[in-house]
């Protein structure tokens, strides 16, 4: 309605996947009901996230996950959240949590074709503190039909169909890549869809930023340890790149997306192979960064 100063034709989330879909010849609509299912529970969580000092969702809940992290109430909360919503759609065959010690196989009655990695609460750590924290996702296609195999779980994540996060900040956002660029989509608490607000994000070709837990300097290999150093301490005429770490994984790549710099969080001496988990962490922000047209390496290979 003109004059109203309310948008009535604008892309969501929604409408922005059938479009994709209607791209690609052959396309079942799975995977879009895979990330309208990932949308359901990404606004629970950030409803529960919200509210969690009022309901008593902070604190930790007395357990850890599977790879020793203390579990805090809200990171159960999400994770169940994105267990059913993802199970519920009938499109996925496996799903691989940060908090659970094991593969989730799906029911064969509720069986799809998708594997989904996903750390449903990235940054729990800082829950407690207000801190922007998120949820980090990665999807794949079973290689062949039947039963998951552990080639259908262990793929590389170059052959990921889709990757995305979701970040709980000043406002929630869901950074997505499908194959074909990144957007960004902002959840727009009146009508409750996420609306694209960042389209085709790119990466700035030289950014001013570095973002590393300097804390674990002592401990870093002398590559690194050189290369921060000329970072902080340029060549004359040079300006030096600022520092900015917060400690939550989503909120420091969003950053680096928009306003470009290097992330890295590098193995040392205490941590041998390195603290970031592969299949939920690793992989999907890979993924997001190339497609943004970043570069993303594990110092031997991409």
């Amino acid at each position: 309605m003109e004059g109203s100063g309310m948008r009535t034709d604008f892309m969501t989330l929604t409408r922005f996947m059938l479009e994709e879909q209607r791209r690609h010849v052959g396309a079942t609509g799975e995977l879009t009901q895979v990330l309208i299912a990932i949308c359901t529970a990404v606004k629970a969580v950030s409803s529960a996230v919200r509210k969690a000092g009022i309901a008593k969702l902070y604190g930790i809940a007395g357990g850890s996950n599977s790879t020793g992290d203390e579990q805090k109430k809200l990171d159960i909360l999400a994770n169940d959240l994105f267990i059913n919503m993802l199970k519920s759609t009938f499109a996925t065959c496996a799903l691989i949590s940060e908090e659970n010690e094991k593969c989730i196989i799906v029911e064969t009655e509720k069986k799809g074709k998708y594997i989904v990695s996903f750390d449903p609460l990235d940054g729990s750590s800082n829950i407690d503190c207000l801190v922007s924290i998120g949820s980090i996702f990665g999807i794949w296609k079973q290689v062949e039909e039947g039963p998951v195999t552990d080639k259908d779980i262990m793929q590389p994540g170059r052959s990921m169909v889709a990757a995305g996060y979701a970040l709980y900040g000043s406002a929630t956002m869901i950074v997505l890549s499908s194959g074909n660029g990144v957007n960004g989509f902002m959840l727009d608490p009146a009508i409750g869809e996420f609306v694209l607000t960042d389209d085709n994000m790119k990466i700035k070709p030289r950014g001013k930023i570095f973002s590393i837990n300097e804390g674990y300097a002592q401990y870093w290999d002398n590559a690194v340890k050189d290369y921060i150093h000329k970072k902080k301490y340029p060549e004359e005429g040079k300006s030096p790149y600022g520092a900015r770490y917060i400690g939550s994984m989503v909120a420091d790549m969003h950053r680096t997306i928009k306003y470009g710099g290097i992330f890295l969080y590098p193995a040392h001496s205490k941590s041998p192979k390195g603290k970031l988990r592969l299949m939920y962490e690793c992989n999907p922000m890979a993924y997001l960064v190339t497609q943004a047209g970043g570069l993303a390496t594990t110092d031997h290979q991409q």
